[in-house]
């Protein structure tokens, strides 16, 4: 029997039996009770019967050793959708695995069905699928992978855009509160809104307020004399508050040159000095 001839028997199975392929396969996996599978019934269903045909149609292509085959590129496409789906909706890598896995025990079964006389034919076939689908559940792994480290970077960045908010105090006057460790990829990012809301609004006072910083370093510093320079230029001037005792001991250790920067203890004190500048004056309700 020819490869050609071998693929297009195995195919032949694979599509005669898809309907009771498709249901044993269907209960076993609501039996397994994987949580990747329990969003909707009818999802899982179509999955399935989409999974068995496409696999069946690049059986009949001939080409049983390379999944990297254009004939299996419906197949893989498939996977890659399937995956991408269940990263999103919280499942894990077995989990999104054991869809492939679960589906040799019922194709098993109708192997040895079809090709009960056929020893040699079933061993054959047999070791065919358990490859093909064995390397298709490898497959949905990296896929699964690969959509999980994309929406981890995302919420990463969103984190990073969260924890880096631009307050606009008075007219004319910005805060932009930090909180946290303050790393070369936060420092790109507090640029970006800082310098995107000073356009915005016009500002010329940024108040950039560091009593959640737990420790400056001479990185932390250098990220911070970057801000403020890219803020000058675009027309604003900055006032750093929450320069903590232990803060400016470790300032001045460092040997960093901030004299030409305001810098105050608190938010309260720096936000008056940004009033003075812009020519605004706090006067109290009782004295008045």
């Amino acid at each position: 029997m020819t490869t050609k001839d071998y693929a297009t028997r195995l195919s032949q199975m694979l599509q005669e039996q898809q309907s009771a392929i498709g249901a044993e396969w269907l209960g076993q996996l609501e039996a397994l009770a994987v949580r990747g599978t329990s969003a909707s019934r009818e999802q899982l269903r179509n999955h399935c019967q989409q999974f068995i045909a496409a696999f069946a149609a690049a059986t009949r292509g001939g080409v049983l050793d390379n999944t990297e085959h254009r004939s299996w590129d419906e197949v893989r496409d498939l996977l890659s959708e399937i995956s991408s789906t269940r990263a999103k909706t919280g499942s894990t890598p077995s989990e999104t695995a054991t869809f492939i896995f679960s589906l040799k025990q019922p194709v098993f079964g109708h192997l040895r069905a079809a090709f009960a006389d056929e020893p040699d034919l079933l061993a054959s076939a047999s070791w065919t699928i358990n490859t093909l689908l064995d390397k298709l559940g490898l497959y949905t792994i990296e896929v699964f992978q690969k959509a999980k480290d994309q929406i981890i970077v995302r919420q990463q960045q969103e984190l990073l855009e969260l924890s880096t908010p631009v307050v606009k105090l008075w007219n004319g006057i910005l805060a932009l509160p930090l909180i946290g460790t303050l790393d070369s990829a936060r420092t790109q990012v507090v640029m970006e809104n800082i310098l995107q809301k000073i356009v915005d609004t016009g500002a010329v006072i940024a108040i950039i307020d560091i009593t959640g910083v737990p420790t400056v370093d001479t990185l932390v510093a250098q990220h911070l004399m970057k801000t403020i320079a890219a803020a000058r230029l675009m027309g604003a001037d900055c006032i750093i508050s929450g320069i903590r005792p232990q803060i400016a001991q470790t300032i001045v250790h460092l040997g960093v040159n901030l004299e030409d920067v305001v810098t105050k203890a608190t938010l309260a004190d720096a936000f008056l000095v940004a009033l003075e500048r812009t020519g605004t004056a706090v006067v109290s309700k009782h004295a008045a």
